[in-house]
């Protein structure tokens, strides 16, 4: 039987603030959306206990972590708790619901504050995350924008989203632009469990009866996985077809990857990721396009090259309705060209 102190995951929304006790890398890593981190251990803390815990004596490894914890509680208290009224009623999550959220609770209870313990902790929400990511996608009807590198798909989207359309936009929430050299300097991606929390959140807000724009996505976006149920559905679904001419995909392309051209070096390290699918010659000679800053014809021959061959056969191979796609012509993927292109499309056959 539940406990009075615990409350089931469907019961968050009735509590005045989640409070999330696990560390701050835990925390990082994906957390329940709205809670904010009170770690009751650091990062290294933990390490330490949990080290001890295991190699010398989980006896002594408690009361190092007692006193770890009741300082840090007593530290919020001061400061972060100092002003919550009396009918404050706050859920606390550890990883598991265990000595963590317990000892915060436990205390914050004798206070006088009706504090709660996340019955499983954040597996619990990790749960329902999965049990959710296998259902929700299939509510749903789609139509995939498909179109070679260069396309500027990401933006229409965006565009289609400004308009009043519904749009996942994949690589937003995955923070990458899908390619190999699609890794955006200085900004790491999020931790699948982080993506697929975010992609949730997401699919959740969208309404059954309209469609929702995606782009084609391969399974991975950099580092991150696609959910296997979305990215079925979305390979049986009805696609649209972007068909802009290789001069606008080249200055977009320069236009849309300014940080290269910034930082040419980052670009010529990244160029070695193609090692295993073009010769020495070939990645040398890119290299040195690229140290010359002749951006238009390294583009070009990327294109040409390398992505243009790679994107037919995936297309052909994944996407069902790819080829009886009714297709949007261009030669301006200026941002003018990208509003005229988004609202063709919702003016399209779909009749969105």
């Amino acid at each position: 039987m539940k406990s009075s102190i615990t409350a089931d995951i469907l019961e968050r929304s009735s509590f005045d603030e989640i409070i999330d006790v696990r560390t701050p890398a835990e925390y990082a890593e994906d957390h329940i959306p709205g809670a904010i981190n009170c770690p009751v251990l650091s990062n290294e803390e933990r390490v330490i206990v949990g080290t001890m815990y295991k190699q010398a004596s989980p006896f002594d490894a408690k009361k190092v972590g007692a006193v770890l914890i009741a300082k840090k509680i007593a530290s919020y208290i001061e400061t972060e708790f100092k002003d919550k009224p009396k009918n404050w009623n706050p859920l606390i999550y550890c990883w598991r619901g265990g000595k963590r959220s317990g000892s915060m609770t436990h205390i914050l209870r004798q206070i006088g504050w009706n504090a709660q313990i996340l019955d499983g902790g954040y597996k619990s929400y990790r749960k329902e995350v999965v049990t959710k990511l296998n259902i929700l996608p299939q509510q749903f009807n789609y139509m995939v924008i498909t179109g070679q590198t260069g396309s500027a798909k990401s933006r229409v989207l965006e565009k289609l989203n400004q308009l009043g359309a519904q749009v996942l936009d994949l690589e937003q929430l995955a923070i990458h632009k899908g390619s190999v050299l699609g890794n955006i300097p200085n900004i790491p991606q999020p931790s699948q469990k982080m993506f697929e929390t975010k992609l949730t959140q997401a699919l959740e807000k969208f309404d059954a009866n309209k469609i929702v724009f995606v782009e084609a996505e391969s399974r991975k976006i950099g580092s991150l996985h696609v959910p296997d149920v979305l990215l079925e559905t979305m390979r049986k679904s009805p696609c649209i077809k972007i068909e802009a001419s290789i001069e606008a995909r080249v200055e977009f392309l320069i236009s849309d990857y300014d940080y290269f051209i910034q930082d040419p070096q980052h670009l010529i390290s990244t160029i070695d990721y193609l090692k295993d699918l073009h010769s020495k010659e070939t990645l040398a000679r890119w290299k040195s396009l690229a140290q010359e800053g002749q951006w238009p014809t390294l583009v070009s021959e990327l294109l040409e090259q390398h992505y243009d061959a790679l994107y037919r056969r995936s297309q052909n191979s994944n996407y069902v309705n790819y080829e009886t796609a009714t297709s949007f012509n261009t030669a301006d993927l200026s941002a003018k060209g990208i509003d005229i292109l988004a609202k063709q499309i919702l003016m399209g056959p779909h009749h969105v």
